[in-house]
């Protein structure tokens, strides 16, 4: 997620703590931190998929994806 939208998201969390978000700030944040989480869930994802289990004997498995 680029900077200035990381930066957005921490200012009108700072302006909520002040005052109560006007309904167009409110969905912009709602916005932000959906794209947010879609990100970070596409990075976990990538993650976990090339990642291995070494087992006892030495022999790696890559991770099973739970259903």
């Amino acid at each position: 997620m680029e900077k200035e939208r990381m930066e957005r998201i921490s200012e009108l969390t700072r302006i909520s703590r002040e005052r109560p978000l006007t309904e167009e700030e409110q969905a912009e944040r709602e916005e932000l931190r959906r794209e947010y989480l879609e990100e970070w869930r596409r990075g976990a994802q990538s993650v976990l998929e090339n990642t291995y289990v070494v087992d006892e004997k030495g022999s790696k498995q890559k991770l099973k994806r739970r259903k």
